[in-house]
């Protein structure tokens, strides 16, 4: 446990509850946090994981600018996916892990490639869905963070997975808040 990760883990927490509450400021923490998880991956071999931070940076930048308001652009409300988006979106993660969890396993010394490659392209699509406040972003996280816990703590990044723990229960809390707000939406 480094300072470093401390550091990493405070602002991805905060990134997490402020979304919750759909403050734009959650993407500022995220791009802290973000580049602290660059150093800290790479460090141990979570090459794929440390990547993805840099997708986490541009999307926090797009989220920065997609979630306000203005007089010329209004605030954008939650929304909800068909079942077939999630589908498909379900059969693209399945093959976009098996082929890079394929390539880290034959170029490089990465810990747990497939592990590594479903967690990441999985975030991928489900901070996607956070910028577009899409409600069954959270149920994505909920898996997501259930496999990282196991990934984390099998490099020794103990306080990183408590975080992923911690979001686990983040998770399902946003998706009731959320919920609870595109209920009254519908109403309005």
């Amino acid at each position: 446990m480094s300072w470093t990760e401390s550091c990493a883990v405070a602002l991805a927490l905060s990134y997490v509850v402020l979304a919750i509450y759909q403050s734009r400021w959650c993407w500022i923490a995220s791009i802290i946090s973000a580049f602290l998880y660059i150093y800290i991956f790479w460090q141990v071999q979570l090459y794929l994981e440390a990547v993805l931070q840099t997708f986490y940076i541009g999307m926090a930048v797009y989220g920065w600018f997609a979630w306000r308001g203005t007089h010329t652009i209004p605030e954008r409300f939650i929304q909800t996916w068909p079942w077939r988006y999630h589908l498909l979106a379900s059969s693209v993660l399945v093959s976009l892990t098996l082929l890079l969890g394929t390539l880290m396993t034959h170029w490089t010394d990465a810990a747990a490639p497939f592990v590594d490659a479903a967690t990441t392209v999985s975030a991928l699509l489900a901070t996607w869905l956070v910028t577009q406040k899409i409600l069954e972003n959270w149920l994505y996280w909920i898996v997501i963070d259930m496999a990282s816990v196991w990934l984390y703590l099998s490099r020794d990044l103990s306080l990183t997975a408590a975080l992923f723990t911690g979001y686990i229960v983040l998770a399902a809390f946003g998706y009731r808040t959320w919920r609870a707000q595109w209920q009254q939406q519908q109403i309005s």
